[in-house]
């Protein structure tokens, strides 16, 4: 599903946004949560009124509760004045539902606790004082100095661990970032998530704001996860085959598959290149040049063509806001570097092929291109032509 940039939404779905920024937002996604409601909002207000009084306000969101949480909040906002509601009829979904809060929030930070009183409401302390420091984001940890969990049963905690490590497999570059990445309880900075468009799966917020937003310092903040005292756990089968799903979906995103496309036909043209010269140079018929000398030049040919096409087509978009020679010099040094270490690789494995295998030198030759392809891509995509401008 599609959502809107984190931009501040005219109406929605009942919630009005105010025009006045403040200091901070917290969204409490809820379902069936009527229980607990009262006591996490009363719990929450006097904390915050410690430490920042009438700068922040608290967003439930809630999707249409059997319950009627929704209407439970409603009759707070008397007592509480710095609480918002927002029902949801036609949508449902735990991140979704912190999407759309901070769709509709005016705080400088952003934040979510879930409403259940298994995230220990003081801990919201610990995380304003990490974000106080200059964290662009906070999160709760579990598994941090301080965290743990209380009375999970082995089968719980054999589930969450593999959950992170097969994150870790197939994310790692997010995943890695933090302790507990599938935690819901962490503050963000605004800033880190303004333009930026969020389409996350489940309920693993956390893991979408870490591979789309624009997250630099992380501070982590141990916690221990409390049994829930009322209500029911949501904890299903789904959740867990949403969360693969997930991690599926952000790696193809972020490869920027189209892109990838791109650059694998430019890479074609270079493969032309570097065949034919391959051959011009190595070919027993022509100028019987040693393998691997003829390999060095005919693939620093194909690189300098490759660089020359993806600098004007494949990230066109990038390069235009890098203009000037220089740069783009700077650009053509570190595609050259990447490539050499490509390069290495692929001179290792055509001798491999070739002399182990005793393949075909050319066909030798196709595989080891196919095989350091996603190697060249993606340190181009994040060296080459990484794009440091904040939008």
């Amino acid at each position: 599903m599609n959502l809107e940039k984190l931009i501040p939404i005219p109406n929605h779905n009942g919630i009005k946004p105010h025009d006045d920024p403040i200091l901070f937002s917290l969204i409490i996604p809820t379902y069936n949560e009527g229980k607990n409601i009262k006591n996490l909002v009363a719990q929450i207000t006097q904390l915050l009124e410690q430490i920042i009084p009438h700068e922040y306000e608290l967003i439930i969101v809630d999707d249409d509760s059997f319950d009627r949480t929704w209407e439970i909040a409603l009759e707070l906002t008397e007592e509480y004045p710095s609480l918002r509601v927002m029902r949801r009829e036609k949508e449902k979904g735990l991140s979704t539902a912190v999407i759309r809060g901070w769709q509709v929030a005016r705080g400088e930070i952003l934040g979510v606790i879930d409403a259940d009183l298994q995230h220990p409401p003081e801990t919201l302390l610990n995380l304003w004082k990490e974000i106080q420091k200059g964290a662009d984001l906070a999160v709760a940890s579990r598994n941090a100095e301080g965290g743990g969990v209380s009375d999970w049963s082995a089968l719980r905690r054999f589930l969450s661990r593999g959950a992170q490590t097969l994150g870790l497999i197939i994310l790692p570059e997010v995943i890695g970032r933090v302790s507990d990445p599938m935690s819901g309880y962490f503050l963000v900075r605004r800033r880190c998530l303004i333009d930026t468009h969020l389409s996350p799966l489940g309920y693993k917020i956390l893991v979408e704001v870490l591979g789309r937003g624009k997250v630099g310092w992380i501070a982590e903040v141990g916690y221990v996860f409390q049994e829930r005292q009322e209500g029911e756990s949501k904890v299903t089968k789904k959740q867990y085959i949403d969360y693969i799903r997930h991690l599926i979906r952000l790696r193809f995103s972020l490869w920027q598959i189209n892109r990838f496309i791109r650059f694998g036909l430019v890479g074609f043209s270079g493969v032309f290149v570097d065949m034919t010269f391959l051959y011009l140079l190595s070919d027993p018929s022509t100028l019987a040049l040693p393998l691997t000398r003829s390999k060095i030049i005919a693939s620093e040919l194909a690189i300098i063509n490759n660089f020359l096409w993806n600098d004007a087509w494949t990230f066109r978009d990038i390069s235009q806001k890098q203009p000037g020679k220089r740069q783009k010099i700077k650009r053509l040094i570190k595609f050259n570097i990447i490539c050499l270490g490509g390069l290495i690789i692929n001179v290792l494995l055509l001798n491999f092929f070739f002399n182990v295998f005793g393949l075909n030198r050319y066909i030798a030759n196709l595989i080891s291109i196919a095989l350091v392809t996603i190697w060249n891509y993606w340190l181009n995509l994040k060296l080459s032509w990484r794009s440091t401008e904040l939008t």
